[in-house]
C-alpha cells in the first residue's frame, strides 16, 4: 500500500502557534503557525518563544491520510496508569494561527463560528524544526503553561531524520545521533506534570522507504526516545505512530510498532492514529484495538485518536489534500468512555491547509469555516 506523508510546511519558527501574516482585513490566508499541522519542505516549525513563527502537519496517506470544551479527565479503562492528579483537562496554548486570525478579524462573518468551534478548543503544539539550542526552553514554555493551569499539554515531536521520505514534509535532524541528542533536550523541557507526547507522526507507518538496516536504526532510536521521555518525566504519556485504519493491516502495523518499542512500558503508553487524516472515530477505535491486541504489550497500553477533521469520515475518492465536505470531529478530551482509548485529540489544527486551499501549513479562514459550520 502506498504510504502517506505528513505534508509539512514549516515557515520559520514560532512559539507555540502563529499569528496571521498581514491579513488584517479578513483575507483568506493567514501566516503559518505552529500549533498543529505539519512542517514543510523549506524550514520547519518551531515552538514557543514569543517572537518566532511556526509550522505544521497535514498528513497525507494512502487513502486520505492524515470541541466543545475539554472534558474532565478520567483515566480510560485499561490506561497505563490511574491518574489522580489535578490536571484534569487538556491545555490550550495561548498562541495559534486561528487565535491570531480571530483577534485580527472580529467583524468577519465567520469569526464567531471559527472562534467557538475551533479557536476555543485545545490543540497539539508541534516541534518540527531541528533547533537543539532552543528546544528545551520552547518545550518548557508549553509544559509550564499547562502546569500553571492544571491542564495537560499535547506536544508533537517531529524531527526524525529522513522525515516524510524526502517528500513535502522532509527535514528533521541530520542523522540519528543528532536526533537522539535533540530528544534528550526535548525531554529536559517536559517538567514533572502530566503531558502527552505524540512521537514522530509517519515515522513507523511510512518507514518502508528506508533500507532494512536504516529502518532498524530508526526504530531503535524511537524506542530510545520513548525511554528518555518517560525517564525525564514519569507523568509523560508517549504514543507511537500507528498510521490510520485506511493504511495497512493492523497486524502488520503492530509488528513494526513492536520493533520501535511501542509494546514496552519503559518507552510507551500506546499508539496514536489518524493524525491529519479523516477516518471516522469508530473506524480508528476498532483499528487501534486490533493493533493493541496484536502488540501483546502491557495491559495498560492505550490509544489516542486525532479527531480534528474526521466528522464526516474520509472522502470516498481517497483525497487527502484539503478535501471538500469534511467536518471537525469529536471535541478533544481525555475522557473518551471507550475501553483502551485514552484520548481524542486535535493534533492537526482545523483550518490549516494541506496545500490545496493555501500554502501548506497556513491558516485558511474559509476552510476553517467550512469544517466548523454545522
Amino acid at each position: 500500500m502506498v504510504a502517506a506523508a505528513s505534508v509539512v510546511v514549516a515557515v520559520g519558527t514560532a512559539t507555540g502557534m502563529l499569528s496571521a501574516l498581514d491579513d488584517r482585513g479578513g483575507s483568506d490566508e493567514a501566516r503559518p503557525g505552529l500549533v498543529s499541522g505539519s512542517p514543510g519542505p523549506d524550514s520547519l516549525p518551531v515552538v514557543p518563544s514569543a517572537s518566532e513563527p511556526a509550522a505544521h502537519s497535514a498528513s497525507a496517506s494512502p487513502s486520505a491520510k492524515v470541541s466543545a470544551s475539554p472534558s474532565p479527565r478520567k483515566a480510560s479503562p485499561g490506561s497505563t496508569k490511574a491518574r489522580t492528579t489535578a490536571a484534569t483537562r487538556l491545555y490550550r496554548h495561548p498562541s495559534s494561527q486561528v487565535l491570531d486570525w480571530v483577534q485580527d478579524n472580529p467583524r468577519d462573518r465567520r469569526a464567531a463560528v471559527i472562534e467557538s468551534r475551533i479557536a476555543d478548543r485545545p490543540a497539539a503544539v508541534w516541534f518540527a524544526d531541528y533547533a537543539p539550542a532552543t528546544i528545551t526552553s520552547r518545550v518548557r514554555a508549553v509544559t509550564s503553561g499547562g502546569a500553571a493551569q492544571g491542564r495537560v499539554p499535547v506536544l508533537v515531536a517531529y524531527a526524525i531524520p529522513d522525515r516524510d521520505c524526502g517528500g513535502a514534509s522532509q527535514g528533521g535532524a541530520p542523522d540519528l545521533g543528532a536526533y537522539d541528542a535533540w530528544i534528550d533536550r526535548f525531554a529536559a523541557g517536559l517538567g514533572s506534570g502530566e503531558v502527552v507526547v505524540v512521537l514522530e507522526p509517519d515515522s513507523i507507518a511510512q518507514s518502508e522507504c528506508l533500507p532494512a538496516a536504516r529502518r532498524a536504526d530508526r526504530f531503535a532510536s524511537l524506542a530510545r526516545a520513548g525511554r528518555v521521555l518517560k525517564a525525564a518525566n514519569p507523568e509523560a504519556r508517549v504514543y507511537y505512530d500507528a498510521g490510520h485504519s485506511g493504511w495497512r493491516p493492523a497486524a502488520q502495523q503492530a509488528a513494526l510498532l513492536k520493533q520501535a518499542g511501542a509494546a514496552s512500558a519503559a518507552s510507551s503508553d500506546g499508539i496514536f492514529s489518524n493524525v491529519s487524516n479523516f477516518h471516522t472515530t469508530a473506524a480508528e477505535i476498532a483499528y487501534d484495538r486490533q493493533i493493541l491486541d496484536a502488540l501483546d504489550g502491557p495491559p495498560g497500553l492505550g490509544a489516542v485518536i486525532d479527531t480534528s477533521r474526521n466528522g464526516n469520515g474520509a472522502p470516498p475518492d481517497g483525497e487527502w489534500c484539503d478535501p471538500a465536505g469534511r467536518k471537525i470531529g469529536r471535541a478533544p478530551t481525555l475522557n473518551t468512555g471507550e475501553l483502551r482509548i485514552d484520548a481524542y485529540l486535535w493534533v492537526k489544527l482545523p483550518g490549516e491547509s494541506d496545500g490545496c486551499k493555501g500554502t501548506p501549513g497556513t491558516f485558511s479562514p474559509s476552510y476553517a469555516y467550512d469544517l466548523a459550520s454545522p
